[in-house]
């Protein structure tokens, strides 16, 4: 995983999470997807569909299990999309 690469995805993230979220919060890595964004789990369909789209990848739901935070779903993704 190159970091460019990562960064990429996380400025991605926190592109779309300010979309969705309240406008107040500052998204960085650390943030919490669900309890500090409020983000629902439609909303966070609509998410995965959209960075799947975006970069060509499948993302598994059950990978989405372990996912809490910004830094957690933009690492998933970058693995994803270093083994595509």
């Amino acid at each position: 995983m190159t970091d460019s690469n990562y960064d990429e995805i996380l400025q991605l993230l926190r592109d779309r999470l300010s979309s969705i979220a309240s406008s107040e919060i500052v998204i960085t890595p650390e943030t919490n997807i669900i309890s500090e964004l409020s983000i629902d789990s439609i909303k966070l369909l609509n998410l995965i569909m959209e960075i799947e789209d975006t970069f060509d990848i499948s993302i598994p739901i059950n990978a989405l299990a372990d996912v809490q935070t910004v830094h957690d779903l933009a690492s998933l993704i970058s693995r994803i999309k270093s083994n595509h």
